[in-house]
């Protein structure tokens, strides 16, 4: 299935999805809307199973290849200082922008709800999320481990190392190694599997739409429809933010870049999954013209480090449950607030309900009542499909703005951000 067809089926689903769940809601019981819910769900799940299947050997074929392409460039350090830079930057910024907007929208306010006296359980456990348990689980205990539980940064780990000494061992040979060989063989079948896979995205992100409006309904919608609407609008505020910034590396190709992943975007924010997008996202920027070597470094580190939607969430969640429950915070206590979830959110890759979990430890450590998660619990799935899109937007754009950057280091095979590698109606692995 080509890029255009697979988008236009895509958008079919979306659009099916709702009718379909609307239909459901409508004429069914609770108890009918719940169990045909979870039937929809099972192909969600199927499907976000498959792309966990292939991601962890995509992520460590792609980033030892990409080691070896390097050879013995010093570029590593270079790559990896700008990519952490920016991380960082993008990261502060979306949280400042979180916390003005929350307070100048003041989407909780005139909600004042009664600060409960009782434990509620919300189902989302607070993890202790500290910088000590962040940088110790960075590195893994056991690659199989990191492997089967699909922990990206730990399989970033373990690949620097591998294809670093690999990327030595094959240079001091005459005709190379034989698994340097192997592991670009193994980056092609991946992205064969990976179309296989692919090709079932539209049945799952109708899945996924018909489960969420089959168990809400519609109406959920628009009961939250004034704070889904301000933090919709803080996403626009900060797309345009992210773009601005990428135009002045990239200058009119920035807007080629977002046209370019627009198919991944809307496949995570369809799915509320960035994993599901991650293998098309590579080809994407790779037909953007960003050579293999920087994607494969660059974005597995964005998917742990560079999350601008989860993060201006976070900041404007916390907010938002403060002002339900009418709790002043001071602009010191808002600072340390921000700074917190600036080292917390680092340590969220690979944790289940991630966000939220963050949020749940963050309002415990604020003495802030924990059961406000349940009032963004309902219509979190929705809130999650924009910032998921979000984070892909933002790992795309510093990925090509990193590759401009070492456009003078690259090796004179490779191209930077020129003319599109694959033509438009190849498939991913063409």
């Amino acid at each position: 299935m080509n890029q255009k067809k697979l988008l236009k089926f895509i958008l079919v689903a979306m659009v099916s999805g709702i009718l379909i769940g609307w239909l459901f809601h409508s004429n069914l019981s609770i108890t009918q809307a719940e169990n045909i819910a979870s039937y929809f769900k099972i192909l969600t799940d199927v499907f976000l199973r498959l792309i966990k299947m292939i991601i962890a050997p995509l992520v460590f074929a792609t980033i030892v290849s990409g080691l070896i392409s390097m050879g013995k460039s010093s570029s590593l350090g270079s790559i990896t200082l700008k990519a952490m830079s920016w991380f960082i930057g993008a990261s502060l910024i979306s949280l400042l922008l979180g916390m003005g907007l929350a307070n100048l929208f003041q989407p909780g306010a005139g909600m004042n709800l009664p600060i409960p006296t009782a434990p509620v359980d919300v189902g989302v456990t607070a993890t202790n999320l500290s910088l000590q348990t962040f940088i110790t689980h960075i590195f893994p205990k056991s690659f199989a481990e990191a492997m089967a539980n699909n922990e990206i940064l730990q399989i970033l780990v373990f690949s620097i190392f591998f294809g670093s000494a690999l990327a030595y061992v094959h240079h001091q040979q005459d005709e190379g190694t034989v698994i340097a060989k192997i592991i670009d063989e193994l980056c092609r079948v991946m992205f064969r599997i990976t179309d296989y896979v692919m090709t079932f995205s539209p049945i799952a992100v109708f899945a996924a739409i018909a489960s969420a409006i089959t168990l809400k309904g519609p109406q959920i919608i628009l009961d939250y429809s004034v704070f889904i609407g301000e933090f919709y609008a803080s996403l626009l505020i900060l797309w345009v933010i992210i773009i601005g910034v990428g135009y002045i590396f990239l200058k009119k190709d920035v807007f080629r870049l977002l046209k370019t992943v627009r198919e991944p975007t809307l496949l995570g924010f369809a799915t509320a999954s960035s994993e599901s997008a991650y293998p098309k996202l590579m080809v994407a920027l790779e037909k953007f013209g960003v050579p293999k070597r920087i994607i494969s470094f660059v974005l597995p580190l964005g998917y742990s480090f560079n999350l601008d939607g989860s993060m201006i969430y976070m900041s404007f969640a916390v907010l938002f449950i403060a002002q339900a429950y009418n709790i002043e915070l001071s602009l010191s206590q808002q600072i340390l607030m921000l700074l917190t979830l600036m080292i917390t959110s680092k340590g969220i890759a690979g944790v289940s309900r991630a966000s939220l979990v963050v949020i749940a430890a963050t309002l415990s450590m604020f003495k802030l009542p924990e059961a406000g998660i349940l009032l963004i619990l309902a219509v979190d799935h929705f809130l999650d499909m924009g910032r998921t899109a979000t984070n892909i937007i933002g790992n795309s754009v510093a990925t090509a703005v990193i590759a401009k950057t070492e456009g003078n280091k690259v090796e004179e095979h490779e191209s930077v951000l020129a003319q599109p590698l694959i033509p438009n109606d190849q498939n991913a692995s063409s």
